[in-house]
């Protein structure tokens, strides 16, 4: 495993479990870290594998957690692995943010935000509309299903800004001051 930092090891074992319970705890909220985690590491993490795994094993931990504790749909079909695909997508979109500083991540955070939504109201129109068959299988109704996605943007845009800059801001502050006294 190839991390630019290896004691971001640790770091990102805390924030998968950390992650995934602010996701469960937040739930009706639509405030979900995961893009954000995405991004992040898509951006620090030099070993590919790691940089996908972590935020979906983030996503996976706390989709067992809703099933399990029946707090809502862990695991609800074929729209939610696409969404897994969305987020594996977003991640490779951050494999190339080479230049970590405000406006590149807060660009990044907002198009992967942005794209999500696309996606995932798409993927909801596509796929899942065929089972709970709530808009008209026209150009119409793929408009109205995206205008049904809008209240959720909002917290979504608000947890994904929030999280990146909680990532990658505490990123900064433990090379800055406390890595770097180590390795001195």
């Amino acid at each position: 495993m190839k991390i630019k930092n290896p004691s971001l090891l640790i770091v990102a074992g805390l924030v998968i479990l950390l992650a995934a319970f602010s996701r469960i705890v937040l739930f009706p909220y639509n405030f979900s870290p995961i893009l954000a985690m995405c991004i992040f590491f898509g951006a620090i993490v030099a070993d590919k594998k790691m940089a996908f795994a972590m935020p979906l094993l983030a996503m996976l931990l706390s989709d067992i957690i809703f099933e399990a504790a029946h707090r809502g749909d862990g695991f609800w079909g074929w729209g939610q692995l696409l969404d897994y695909g969305i987020f594996a997508m977003i991640t490779v979109f951050a494999f190339s943010l080479k230049k970590i500083n405000l406006p590149t991540v807060l660009g990044f955070t907002i198009g992967g935000s942005l794209l999500f939504f696309l996606l995932s109201n798409s993927v909801f129109f596509f796929v899942d509309n065929t089972i709970y068959h709530l808009y008209a299988n026209s150009f119409q109704g793929y408009l109205n299903c995206l205008e049904a996605g809008l209240p959720f943007i909002k917290n979504s845009l608000t947890a994904d800004i929030s999280y990146s800059a909680m990532f990658f801001g505490t990123y900064y502050l433990l090379n800055k001051y406390a890595f770097s006294k180590l390795t001195a």
